[in-house]
């Protein structure tokens, strides 16, 4: 680990690869615990949404690419869950300079 940490601060571009995908992981965790929480089989969950079983275990293993936020807001509709949607800047470095196009624009 320590040196995926060194890797990570020497190279910023890599840790916002990192952190993305580790972002997405996350969600797609949280749409199966989600179901499973609710009691429900993938199976239930595809009838739901009209669509297939497969389908659903892509989604939630996160191999459907470019995931549409309509399609994730109906996913949770069936799970009786909401959506929440942050914009938030990576650090500092990366806002300022944003900032300063805005200014100049």
């Amino acid at each position: 680990m320590e040196w995926v940490d060194r890797r990570l601060k020497a190279d910023p571009r890599l840790a916002r690869e990192v952190d993305e995908i580790l972002g997405e992981m996350r969600l797609e965790q949280d749409l199966a615990a989600l179901r499973e929480k609710r009691g429900l089989t993938q199976r239930q969950v595809a009838k739901l949404l009209g669509t297939s079983q497969p389908y659903v275990a892509k989604l939630e293993s996160g191999r459907v690419k470019n995931l549409g936020l309509g399609t994730l807001v109906k996913y949770a509709r069936v799970l009786d869950a909401t959506v929440s949607v942050q914009v938030k800047p990576r650090s500092r470095t990366l806002a300022g300079r944003r900032s300063g196009l805005r200014k100049a624009g």
